[in-house]
């Protein structure tokens, strides 16, 4: 059931991904030059009393988290950030046999 999810949540991410890049696409040719929207404006535009919440929340529980991986990740391009993020959840879903198979090769 966790796989499912898991994989369920990845592709979700993975096609948010893909908008994200086709939206981007669309921009860079009306604009003509590459635009890439941040996944902090990204946020920002899709929750903004959220996204303010988040910053004082984070640096409350984890003030290094903030400024060394979150802010890094928050100017990163979204579609860069969701497909890392899906690809990632794929690879924890995957069967216990391929993981092996996968060590058997490297090897």
């Amino acid at each position: 059931m966790i796989r499912f999810v898991l994989r369920l949540v990845g592709l979700l991410l993975l096609a948010g991904a893909f908008a994200a890049a086709v939206i981007d696409g669309a921009r860079s040719l009306a604009d003509q030059k590459v635009e890439l929207s941040s996944m902090g404006t990204v946020l920002a535009y899709a929750s903004p009393a959220k996204f303010a919440l988040m910053h004082d929340a984070v640096v409350k529980k984890a003030p290094m988290l903030w400024d060394l991986v979150l802010v890094n990740a928050l100017y990163a391009p979204a579609t860069l950030d969701l497909a890392v993020l899906g690809a990632c959840l794929f690879y924890l879903a995957r069967r216990r046999a391929d993981r092996e198979a996968l060590r058997s090769r490297i090897r």
